[in-house]
């Protein structure tokens, strides 16, 4: 699905901002490659665990150097968060509780001395998968399941080009949830039960399984339980393509041969795509959603 903009703020500044558990990075969006300028993206380590106004300054201070003269905002943030009206709602998770309730929108307008109108949020799973979309990543794919895969798991669905966070990280699966076997934590656990070794993280056993036979188990058994948990989904919606990001995607070397092999098995025909935008997905779909003057 390759979408095709016209800058509807004419020569104003689009910054794509990507707010984490941990960090902020900001870039203006160049509309004709649809890529950050490079010598514009900031990037900042935060607490989230701080003050209100040390997390909003943090934040407004990253966006200030990134881009001085600003025409139009769209940030990308995790959830629970009212995105229409711009207020946290996070509050049982170990980040932003400070924030809980506050309205971003208009504590950031106010630190930048801009008008809230120019700032736009969609949820961090959703622009990815938008970003992605606007980049031209899955062609002419209508329909796009998004996946991305890192400590958590993130989800999203597109229709037409407009992305939305499908939230299936506590969807029951196996023994528990998603989220149990589709994120880092399950490789470490699932590695120490084979071998009783223990692992820092999934790069580490990445790098075991070019001579470890149970490395190499325990990414095939990954790689066929994402097809077994994303098959029943990719049925009922009738996808044409799926993306998959997020840090253990870059092992997907390992995995992805086990994944396409229980497609197949379940006769599931579908489009099997690498992000290639990496940590600039989100705010490159967030700063498209503002190049097509939408409100997400």
């Amino acid at each position: 699905m390759n979408i095709t903009l016209n800058n509807p703020l004419g020569n104003l500044n689009i910054l794509g901002v990507d707010i984490g558990g941990t960090h902020i990075s900001a870039a203006i969006i160049d509309v004709q490659t649809k890529l950050p300028i490079a010598k514009t993206f900031r990037r900042r380590l935060v607490d989230s665990n701080g003050t209100a106004d040390a997390i909003l300054n943090s934040w407004s201070e990253v966006i200030k150097e990134s881009c001085a003269d600003l025409g139009r905002i769209g940030i990308a943030m995790p959830g629970p968060f009212d995105y229409e009206g711009g207020i946290s709602l996070i509050q049982d998770q170990d980040k932003f509780r400070a924030l809980y309730k506050i309205n971003i929108k208009d504590e950031i307008a106010i630190r930048l001395g801009i008008s809230k109108s120019a700032i736009s949020f969609i949820n961090d799973a959703a622009g990815f998968l938008q970003g992605e979309i606007f980049a031209g990543t899955v062609g002419d794919a209508k329909s796009v399941f998004g996946i991305t895969l890192g400590t958590g798991l993130g989800s999203s669905f597109a229709t037409s080009g407009v992305a939305t966070d499908a939230a299936l990280w506590d969807f029951p699966f196996l023994e528990g949830i998603a989220e149990d076997y589709l994120s880092s934590r399950w490789f470490l656990k699932r590695y120490a039960e084979l071998t009783t070794n223990t692992v820092s993280g999934v790069r580490e056993l990445a790098e075991l399984a070019e001579s470890d036979s149970d490395a190499r188990l325990v990414f095939e058994e990954f790689g066929d339980n994402f097809a077994t948990f994303t098959i029943p989904f990719i049925k009922k919606h009738q996808f044409d393509a799926i993306v998959v990001g997020g840090n253990i995607a870059q092992a997907s070397r390992f995995f992805l041969l086990a994944m396409e092999t229980k497609f197949e098995r379940e006769q599931v025909k579908i489009q099997v795509v690498m992000a290639k935008l990496k940590e600039h997905a989100a705010l490159i779909g967030a700063a498209s959603c503002c190049l097509a003057n939408k409100e997400i």
